[in-house]
């Protein structure tokens, strides 16, 4: 017997040798109930002008999120905390932008952020992520450009958690607030106009709280401060979170055999776990003949008995 392989699904080098399957690898892309995603991480060179339409930012990194996550951009200027499942690090970003070809779960990290949880030449780690709160600062609307009395675009900027919604009325007066539609850019839109204002804002973030601001203008271009934030609701950067959500799914593998290796053969066996979590795997097959080398695996003989093990 000469050489013992494997691959994961999923395009990944999972590795594996075949036989018994005592536990499984492989990350998959998902989120928990408690608020926890799972995914892939990769990075990618970022200098602004994202889907976002969010200047840079000086006080934190960013990253881009996935389709699904980004929600036609409520996920714009929330702060996430991703860890890498292989090191346990972890880096603290704002969502600045979208990644169209990212599945459910994964985050493109801008390259500075990438770069603090693992070195760039990995390409692409195994990942966790959780919405957290931002800073204590007071959150602010923008005027987008050529917004008037007849059309208006309004964005909500240094909100401490994602924003769900923002309403409006004329300042003064006792009617009902009409809700704004959001666009994919992160800008609220009013296609008939706001009036001339000044405006009475309710602003609603995805935990359900309220921010009420009276007299705003309709100052067009410049941040205009709200002297108002969200309270916290959600975990503070670098505090306890939930537990990583647990596999209850069994694993599957499969194998195949190559017999074309002059005085030996090898042995493909592809290991799929279906859970949202990476786990550590082993397996073990009955052999004949002793095992000379193995690829992707921690590799042992006992007699006729041949154990493998690897990490996610």
């Amino acid at each position: 017997m000469s050489i013992l392989s494997a691959r994961g699904s999923g395009g990944r080098v999972a590795c594996a040798l075949g036989g018994l399957l005592m536990a499984t690898a492989l990350p998959a892309a998902a989120q928990s109930g408690e608020g926890v995603h799972a995914g892939r991480g990769t990075f990618y060179g970022y200098d602004g002008g994202g889907n976002c339409s969010l200047p840079m930012p000086t006080h934190v990194l960013t990253a881009a999120m996935n389709h699904a996550d980004y929600q036609g951009s409520q996920a714009c200027g929330a702060y996430i905390e991703v860890t890498n499942l292989n090191t346990a690090q972890t880096v603290l970003v704002r969502i600045d932008n979208r990644c169209p070809e990212c599945a459910p779960g994964d985050v493109d990290l801008a390259e500075p952020a990438f770069a603090q949880i693992s070195p760039l030449a990995a390409g692409e780690i195994p990942i966790r992520w959780r919405y957290v709160s931002g800073p204590d600062a007071q959150a602010a609307v923008v005027f987008k450009e050529g917004s008037s009395a007849w059309w208006s675009a309004v964005q909500v900027r240094n909100h401490r958690n994602p924003v769900a919604s923002l309403a409006y009325r004329a300042s003064g007066s006792t009617g009902d607030y009409t809700v704004l539609s959001r666009e994919m850019y992160n800008y609220f839109v009013a296609p008939g106009g706001m009036g001339p204002g000044p405006f009475d804002l309710r602003i609603t973030d995805t935990l359900g709280q309220v921010l009420e601001v009276s007299g705003v203008p309709l100052d067009v271009g410049p941040e205009i401060p709200l002297g108002a934030q969200f309270p916290a609701g959600l975990p503070a950067p670098g505090s306890a979170g939930p537990d990583q959500p647990t596999a209850s799914l069994p694993a599957t593998f499969s194998t195949q055999g190559n017999s074309d290796w002059g005085q030996g053969y090898c042995l493909d066996v592809t290991v799929a776990n279906p859970n949202a979590v990476p786990l550590n795997w082993s397996v073990r097959i009955p052999v004949e003949g002793t095992v000379y080398t193995a690829w992707n695996a921690q590799v042992s003989q006992t007699g006729a008995v041949l154990s493998a093990a690897g990490d996610p």
